[in-house]
């Protein structure tokens, strides 16, 4: 055997190797990184079958490699979103849905990555795609000529091409065999075809334009309650962006909270109010926020995308239709809406604070903006400048909180001096250089994270000081856990529930349902985010029943 066809066989080898290794990779968790492991693709055993099958001309021709290489381009673009969004999102990608976000990712990367790195990872990315498709070209280049050697002493020998497509059958029967049989030969690992990948994300496609799949619609009403518990008292309902089990779970994140958790606690002990804490699971994970919302407002399991079009044209009294029926004034404060939000009609609310009515004009932090401290104090001023009559009703507020998403920074400082907020300069210039300066950690996201859950404890703090002669019941809970980059692996989709209140009455009942004193919660989920409402309407009801 010459030098010349041994470099030859050596490319071979190379190059099924490089195509093996396109669709077989998987994840460094919990990185974007990727790494290799001793698995076999049973589609690559088939494009050597399928370049058996074909003439040399057509098998290795330039154009017909092009070809196929975009085609393995793409099956390693779809390998990579499935081995990769567990890892950073917790959850597995759906292309029908995930898709519609992504002008919003990329609107709030330009906000808060300088624009030259912005242009310098496109560049990069678009370099990284192109170089890749080359090497699936000349890789497929090569394996299309061993197959089809030209006579040529330089050639690889002439039962490379039996034994190459030989060796590929084998290897789809073997496969077969593991899948259909449960049988495999010992230390031969099979990856998880990519077409099956696509051949999911099109059940999901097809089954969201039929508006097929399970939907939890159909779930029992919320329960009637005279909320006499509550005796009057406002009922905020006040959902944590990206608060998360981890928050008590993760011993790196838990330290990092524990003081500012002491001080939301002496908090509510100093205002002459109690707290009881439990976990509840969360219908999303990493995102998708408004899924959570309208789980809990609506008592439906709302899962995705489709769930949640299908509530919308439902006839359903929400846990909003409750306390209006109560006598309350039924508000949302919402400092992350920045647009239309048509499907606010759902839950009737009174009044939508939102982006434009809060009328922020101080510093900007990251892609959401306004301070949550801020949103607070904006929505007192507002609400104190109310005519007395309108001020006198009790009030249902659901509020959305934004200064902890991802990527958590900049967070903003807190201050202390809750009526500065709304003046010209509610921070001192040193701090809020110092704040602005703050930039994601990207390889580490963690303290972060845990800096901005600590500012909305900070928050909350000091809005139960602000108004501690006030009658409330305060729901302090999650909307989901934070990306899998900073909850880890297998993380549970559980988030904390901190219900603050003076009524021993509705403290009783909660402990009933699974809540501890204290605000760190104890055990495992007390039931799912959308039963949630029912539990907090049960606890405000005085009727014998519901006391039973």
């Amino acid at each position: 055997m010459t030098r010349s066809t041994l470099l030859r066989a050596a490319g071979l080898l190379v190059a099924l190797f490089v195509l093996n290794a396109a669709l077989s990779f998987h994840n460094v968790w919990p990185t974007p990184g990727v790494t290799l492991r001793r698995e076999v693709s049973v589609e690559i055993a088939l494009l050597v079958l399928a370049l058996a099958a074909f003439g040399r001309r057509a098998a290795g021709s330039r154009a017909a490699a092009s070809w196929i290489a975009a085609a393995l381009l793409l099956w390693t673009l779809a390998r990579y979103a499935e081995v990769t969004a567990p890892a950073l999102y917790g959850r597995g990608i759906n292309l029908y849905w995930d898709s519609r976000h992504a002008g919003a990712v990329l609107g709030m990367l330009a906000r808060v990555v300088p624009a030259w790195q912005l242009l310098l990872g496109a560049a990069g990315a678009a370099t990284l795609l192109v170089g890749l498709w080359w090497l699936l070209r000349a890789c497929t280049l090569q394996l299309a000529t061993a197959l089809h050697p030209v006579p040529s002493a330089a050639a690889i020998p002439r039962g490379a091409r039996r034994t190459l497509a030989g060796a590929a059958c084998l290897l789809v029967l073997l496969f077969s065999a593991d899948r259909a049989l449960d049988w495999r030969v010992p230390g031969l690992y099979f990856s998880t075809p990519v077409a099956q990948t696509w051949s999911r994300q099109v059940a999901l496609v097809a089954g969201s334009l039929r508006g097929g799949g399970k939907s939890g619609v159909g779930a029992a009403p919320l329960p009637a309650s005279s909320l006499g518990a509550a005796a009057g008292a406002d009922v905020f309902v006040v959902f944590v962006e990206s608060y998360g089990a981890v928050a008590f779970e993760q011993p790196a994140i838990q330290s990092r909270l524990a003081a500012s958790r002491a001080r939301l606690e002496r908090a509510a002990s100093g205002s002459g109010r109690q707290v009881v804490s439990a976990y509840v699971t969360s219908t999303t994970f990493g995102g998708n926020s408004w899924l959570a919302h309208a789980s809990l407002l609506s008592g439906v399991p709302v899962r995705d995308p489709d769930d949640y079009a299908r509530l919308l044209v439902q006839k359903r009294e929400s846990l909003t239709d409750r306390f209006r029926a109560g006598g309350y004034r039924i508000l949302a404060l919402m400092p992350g809406l920045r647009q239309e939000w048509p499907e606010g009609q759902f839950y009737r609310f009174d009044t939508i604070t939102d982006a434009v009515r809060l009328e922020y004009r101080g510093p900007e932090f990251g892609w959401w903006r306004i301070p949550d401290q801020f949103a607070l104090a904006r929505f007192d001023q507002l609400e104190d400048a109310l005519p007395e009559e309108s001020g006198s009703l009790p009030r249902f507020v659901f509020v959305t909180t934004i200064s902890s998403h991802m990527p958590f920074r900049p967070t903003p400082p807190y201050q202390p001096d809750w009526d500065r907020m709304t003046g010209g300069e509610p921070y001192d210039a040193p701090v809020l250089r110092a704040a602005l300066a703050q930039a994601p950690e990207w390889a580490d996201l963690r303290p972060a994270y845990a800096e901005s859950i600590a500012y909305a404890q900070d928050s909350l703090a000091g809005y139960l000081q602000r108004h501690s002669g006030r009658p409330l019941v305060m729901v302090v809970l999650g909307d989901h856990q934070p990306p899998a980059v900073v909850s880890g692996e297998g993380a549970s989709w559980n988030v904390p529930v901190h219900i603050i209140t003076d009524r021993p009455a509705i403290l009783t009942a909660l402990r009933a349902n699974g809540f501890v004193d204290g605000i760190h919660p104890a055990g495992r989920s007390s039931g799912s985010l959308h039963e949630l409402g029912a539990v907090l309407l049960r606890a405000l009801d005085t009727s014998v029943d519901a006391a039973r």
